[in-house]
């Protein structure tokens, strides 16, 4: 098979940040792993990519390293070079906007334009206007994870206050950007059918233009390690900093209610909460500061190591376009409590407890469940690791890229015949 040489688009690619990072990492790999030449070319922060995979750097200001007004300055000062866009991503910043996928799809549309030696380009969800140029002048394929329209209504439901809700139309304006792109797409990748429903119903997308395809995990680096080193009283979850979607604040509060019959029970968080934010004023108020501890910026290794010691994974989702937390936790052989919401249930099938969202009380008794019948559970989560392997491993994964990929330069070639 003919191999090729593929950029793949990130505005961002942080390591630690969310799915992004990890996302652009295993998909460059596994696509060079089946012998394509592949480049990287992000925005800040940068992936730490396989040795096989080749980062191109794209920087823009980069003003979300620091929140100093003065720090903020300097980068536009200190900025060589400057156009329009440096300006336009320095004011909408300044006025609690996101304006770096549309700076970065202005940035990659240009140096794409001088170096246009790519037999396929891949967007990561920037749906930037520059997008649109390139889908002119190369393959083009774009990953929508999800449509973040509902991370905005999630948001905005999360608070009555005025201010906040104001705060919020600022940062998501980029939205409006991404409705116009969304529909003009010809090739969208998406890692699941509740997902793909969303860009339908949300972006106005055709249905004929969508292939579902799932991330994949890499079954070898989130594996279970010696069982007599689990801790009962440990409980894990995944959240991102004090963000409504991934209902932290049921799990919490189901926190709150299982220390009464189990005092040792403790509740570690793969994330970080917004300083003197509301995560930090709830986990106050259920006087739980001693049995909550977060771990952020961790490696993939740390991250299997406290699920394989962790007694029960938790998922409080409120929404997930795929829920990474959901198969690493599978994999590793974690007995899983998950919302029955969006992609969860495609993900898990019957290897997980499921319930309904916003439900502390639920999570309260299936965590009461589990621990009452350990074993049982501890078997069911042996299995959800060999529905992972059997479903979620990149060679069928890329596989399943490749088929999409010849497709899509193939209509290219035979439109521009």
């Amino acid at each position: 098979m003919h191999k090729l040489n593929i950029a793949i688009l990130s505005y961002r690619s942080a390591q630690f940040g969310g799915g992004q990072g990890v996302y652009i990492r295993d998909i460059s790999f596994a696509l060079s792993l089946m012998g394509h030449n592949v480049d990287v070319i992000s925005g800040p922060p940068y992936p730490d990519l396989h040795k096989k995979v080749n980062l191109i750097k794209l920087p823009g200001l980069n003003l979300f390293e620091t929140f100093s007004f003065k720090d903020r300055l300097k980068k536009l000062f200190k900025k060589k070079n400057k156009n329009f866009n440096h300006y336009y991503e320095f004011i909408s910043v300044l006025f609690g906007g996101f304006p770096e996928p549309k700076t970065f799809g202005d940035r990659v549309n240009i140096y794409l334009s001088s170096n246009n030696n790519y037999d396929l380009i891949i967007d990561n969800q920037s749906l930037s206007y520059g997008m649109i140029d390139i889908q002119k002048r190369f393959p083009f394929i774009e990953i929508i994870h999800h449509p973040i329209t509902f991370d905005y209504k999630f948001e905005l439901a999360s608070s009555k206050r005025i201010k906040y809700k104001l705060s919020r139309y600022r940062w998501y304006s980029f939205l409006k950007m991404q409705k116009k792109v969304a529909p003009l797409i010809k090739q969208i990748i998406t890692p699941s059918k509740s997902s793909k429903e969303g860009i339908v119903n949300e972006f106005n997308c055709a249905k004929e233009n969508i292939n579902v395809i799932n991330n994949g995990l890499d079954t070898n680096e989130f594996s279970p390690i010696d069982k007599t080193s689990i801790n009962k009283n440990r409980l894990i979850t995944t959240a991102s900093a004090d963000v409504p979607l991934k209902g932290l604040d049921y799990s919490l509060k189901a926190m709150k209610m299982l220390k009464d019959d189990y005092p040792e029970l403790h509740l570690v968080v793969i994330g970080s909460p917004k300083k003197g934010g509301h995560t930090e004023r709830l986990i106050r108020e259920l006087e739980l500061e001693q049995d909550v501890i977060f771990k952020s910026n961790i490696t993939k290794e740390e991250i299997r190591d406290l699920y394989s010691t962790s007694s029960v994974a938790i998922v409080s989702s409120l929404y997930e376009g795929f829920g990474y937390p959901v198969i690493e936790a599978m994999s590793c052989e974690v007995p899983l409590i998950a919302t029955n919401v969006s992609s969860i249930p495609e993900l898990t099938s019957e290897f997980a407890t499921l319930i309904e969202p916003k439900n502390e009380e639920m999570i309260y008794k299936s965590v009461k469940n589990i621990l009452s019948d350990y074993d049982e559970f501890k078997q069911i989560a042996i299995n959800g690791r060999t529905h992972v392997i059997k479903n979620f491993n990149w060679a069928k994964i890329t596989n399943e890229y490749e088929d999409v990929i010849f497709k899509t330069i193939k209509k290219f070639r035979d439109a521009n015949v």
